[in-house]
């Protein structure tokens, strides 16, 4: 019969002594990225009550300030690949949020397009979202909202050098 061996378990860290985070904080890497767990956090409990997601809610956003954009155009603005792109839209178009309708100016592309119920949608949880990140960024002021949004467009906007433009 085998024993069973026995394992010990390292002592749970004390919570009485915080933790040199200087190393951490010091990367901005790591400050965007709690940055995005607390905002996310926020976000997810005010979506909640709409079954949205981050990707469904900016899908929606860019349709009802672009209608019929093409599959392509969306995925590239946003950083989705494609077949997670297939499913999202498939989950949107189940619950008649959006429609596809042949593309105007190229017949081999399908534009999305926002139903009634999406334009709905898409202007009460815009409302939403932007309270909740005006309320986030409460602790900044208005110049230093502005200039956080531009420093961190400069690592994933091409070309942007911290300029205007949104």
């Amino acid at each position: 019969m085998a024993r069973a061996r026995k394992t010990s378990t390292p002592p749970a860290p004390s919570t009485a002594e915080p933790l040199d985070t200087s190393v951490l904080e010091g990367l901005i890497g790591y400050n965007a990225r709690r940055a995005s767990i607390a905002i996310g956090a926020m976000f997810f409990e005010r979506m909640a009550p709409y079954g949205l997601t981050q990707a469904d809610f900016s899908v929606l956003a860019l349709l009802a300030h672009n209608p019929g954009a093409t599959s392509r155009q969306l995925c590239a603005t946003l950083d989705i690949l494609p077949p997670n792109f297939v499913s999202l839209i498939a989950a949107l178009d189940r619950r008649g949020l959006i429609e596809r309708r042949p593309h105007p100016r190229d017949g081999r592309a399908v534009g999305l397009h926002l139903t009634q119920a999406g334009h709905v949608l898409a202007q009460e949880t815009e409302k939403v979202v932007v309270e909740m990140e005006n309320e986030a960024a409460g602790r900044l002021s208005a110049r230093e909202r502005v200039t956080v949004q531009r420093l961190l467009q400069r690592f994933y906007l091409p070309g942007n050098a911290g300029g205007g433009g949104r």
